[in-house]
């Protein structure tokens, strides 16, 4: 009997929900990797322009919803750069903070952060403070997005991080940061917290709550 014999029948013998579980996980992760492929593929000339758009949007949406501290993110693997717009906002007096993993399954800490201050980059190869300066999940976030759905699903990279920070009440305001072609239809799991809003170069709205 082969490998390829075996793998069917140990799935199929799985309970039901068991085996809706291991090919969630499987449709999660195919979804991740045409995600980040998709991302990777975008010209460099036309990521720039649209990282321009982004941050406009998100200054915009900062002045109708501002707020004295905002946690924003630092950029990897591609995603919107948005250090342009942090600048700008720092410089209209907004604390800004960056989000530190303190340890494996656990929420987010953060750290205040100034554009420009020296970094280093953590185990996870995040840039963070050289220097951290701990302070209160702020009442306001900016969530990097893989992917997203029209209800403001988010896919992430797998770890939780953002739904653990997110969970716990009082909810703070939360703004989904993508590219508009990383808007994809996928089932949000029963740990999800949805986004209230999510900005990209073209669109910025709240997702729909069904």
């Amino acid at each position: 009997m082969t490998g390829d014999q075996r793998i069917p029948r140990a799935i199929a013998a799985l309970p039901d929900t068991a085996a809706s579980n291991v090919a969630q996980q499987q449709d999660k992760a195919l979804l991740r990797n045409t995600l980040k492929a998709l991302r990777r593929a975008i010209d460099p000339a036309t990521k720039h322009a649209w990282d321009d758009r982004i941050g406009a949007q998100v200054l915009a949406w900062w002045q109708a919803h501002p707020h004295d501290t905002l946690a924003v993110y630092w950029p990897l693997a591609g995603e919107p750069d948005l250090r342009p717009a942090y600048a700008q906002l720092a410089q209209a007096g907004v604390r800004l903070a960056l989000p530190v993993v303190i340890e494996r399954d656990a929420p987010l800490g953060f750290t205040e952060w100034i554009p420009g201050e020296p970094t280093v980059t953590d185990r996870l190869g995040v840039a963070v403070p050289s220097a951290l300066r701990m302070i209160a999940r702020p009442p306001a976030l900016l969530v990097p997005c893989l992917g997203f759905n029209a209800r403001g699903y988010r896919v992430g990279y797998g770890g939780g991080f953002y739904d653990r920070t997110l969970a716990p009440a009082p909810r703070p305001a939360t703004v989904g940061i993508a590219y508009a072609c990383q808007l994809v239809a996928f089932d949000g799991d029963a740990h999800d917290v949805p986004l209230d809003s999510v900005i990209t170069e073209e669109y910025n709205g709240a997702a729909e709550r069904r």
